[in-house]
């Protein structure tokens, strides 16, 4: 367990205990991966293989180079699992449930870690706020894992179908992509409509962030007691919910309808289903690139329009706060209000009535820039190691950075040095970009409080 008050001590940042907290995890995860217990032929599994396993395990990727059904034993699968949810809820909030339970007494320092390790704004009932959040996620994980059963207990007996079950409605709410099912992810199950429904929700579930879930559910109990009308209900959300609410929707059904017209006559994708399973599929194909990885469609089969969405969906990922990856779609939206105000020349950006501050734009456009540069220079570095197709490095590495987990057939067949490189890719992509630049910044850097006069820089 994390001692938060020795690493505070010394006078470490959340900036540095953070990363440091989700390394410390892999290294641990990859040295028991590597044992004979771990693997189905009792073998020692070479260290690379185990380390790229235990970091798209803590990173909740899902990129694998080895089958999690078939190379893993049942220790292995179980280490595998336990790994991606303390990646998916992140290791500081981990630790903390443990000093809950063991009683242990918070400090200042502890509190602020944990704060800044969920992104919060204000430490206020911090406590309770990750009390509700472990609560909340063991009990939609084990809604999801007996709605689940209802299918795989049938199919593949007792033990095994309750294992796929757990491992599944794990992976699926943390947004990993990884199962134990069979080679082919959910192709078997894609016209199976509780396989499909349960994943979809669950992924969306981890993916809203839970300052969006326990806001609805305030508001939902708020309109039960007053009698509030559904209208008068959603205005009363915050603005953070509303928003993000809005463009997860928009993301959603949007993405469905690209890809229902550019996959519709691709028979290597959705174009020999029905009506039905066309439009599933294609809603499926929209809600999982948004960082889960779970997959009912080869990825290598998509036209060149539906690689292009894919990009930009796994670069965008899912919203704050939450168990997902990417940029994040409260991230992306700002970044258009900044745009848009510029052109229509308005002092303030407004949301739902409410200002947003500089400190969050610039932040937001930050944010951006150098996952976007990070996601560039490390596709170019791909490229130079495995001579493959530009879209199919591109894929692996957008991928990578954002957590999502889907190839177009690629990551099994990488070599040292490329396998090296989504490694980092997909540290930096739970990690955060951002968080690794102050990471690696002079602990003696201070705000600039300096004035100078203007300069003139022609931009544009």
């Amino acid at each position: 367990m994390i001692d938060f008050s020795s690493l505070t001590s010394k006078k470490l940042s959340p900036t540095h205990i953070i990363p440091a907290s989700f390394l410390l995890t892999i290294i641990i995860g990859a040295v028991l991966l590597t044992l004979p217990f771990s693997s189905a032929d009792g073998t020692f599994t070479d260290f690379l293989t185990a380390l790229f396993t235990a970091t798209t395990s803590v990173c909740v990727t899902g990129l694998v180079v080895v089958d999690t059904f078939a190379h893993w034993s049942f220790f292995g699968q179980l280490i595998i699992l336990i790994l991606v949810q303390m990646g998916g809820l992140g290791m500081i909030a981990m630790a903390s449930m443990l000093m809950l339970i063991t009683h242990k007494k918070f400090s200042l320092g502890d509190r602020l870690l944990l704060q800044d390790s969920f992104n919060l704004s204000s430490g206020t009932k911090l406590l309770k706020f990750l009390t509700r959040v472990i609560k909340g996620t063991f009990i939609t994980e084990g809604i999801g894992a007996v709605l689940y059963s209802t299918v795989f207990i049938p199919q593949f007996g007792f033990l095994k179908g309750l294992w796929i079950s757990i491992f599944n409605a794990v992976s699926a709410f943390c947004n990993a992509g990884m199962d134990v099912i069979g080679p082919n992810s959910l192709m078997n199950y894609r016209s199976n409509p509780t396989v499909m429904i349960v994943t979809m929700l669950l992924i969306v579930l981890g993916g809203l962030g839970f300052v969006v879930w326990f806001d609805i559910l305030h508001v939902i109990k708020e309109a039960f007691l007053k009698r509030f009308s559904p209208i008068t209900a959603i205005k009363r959300l915050s603005e953070h919910s509303k928003l993000v609410l809005c463009f997860t929707l928009t993301l959603i059904f949007g993405g469905m309808i690209i890809f229902l017209l550019t996959e519709w006559n691709n028979s290597e994708t959705i174009g020999s289903l029905s009506l039905g399973g066309k439009l599933v599929n294609s809603l499926f194909e929209s809600i999982t690139l948004r960082t889960a990885g779970f997959t009912t469609v080869p990825q290598e089969g998509l036209s060149v329009a539906s690689c292009l969405v894919s990009y930009i969906f796994m670069f965008i990922g899912g919203s704050p706060v939450g168990t997902a990856g990417g940029v994040k779609t409260v991230t992306v939206f700002l970044l258009f209000m900044n745009v848009r105000s510029y052109v229509r020349k308005e002092n303030e950006n407004v949301i739902f009535n409410r200002r947003v501050s500089v400190d969050s734009m610039r932040k937001a456009a930050a944010v951006v820039f150098v996952s976007l540069f990070a996601t560039l220079f490390l596709t170019i570095l791909l490229s130079m190691v495995n001579p493959v197709p530009m879209e199919d490095a591109l894929f692996e590495v957008v991928s990578a950075c954002g957590t999502v987990g889907l190839s177009r057939g690629l990551t099994s067949s990488l070599n040292v040095a490329g396998r090296i490189i989504i490694i980092i890719a997909m540290f930096l992509g739970r990690t955060g970009p951002i968080s690794m630049v102050a990471f690696f910044s002079r602990a003696g850097s201070s705000k600039n409080n300096i004035k100078y006069s203007d300069g003139v820089f022609y931009v544009g």
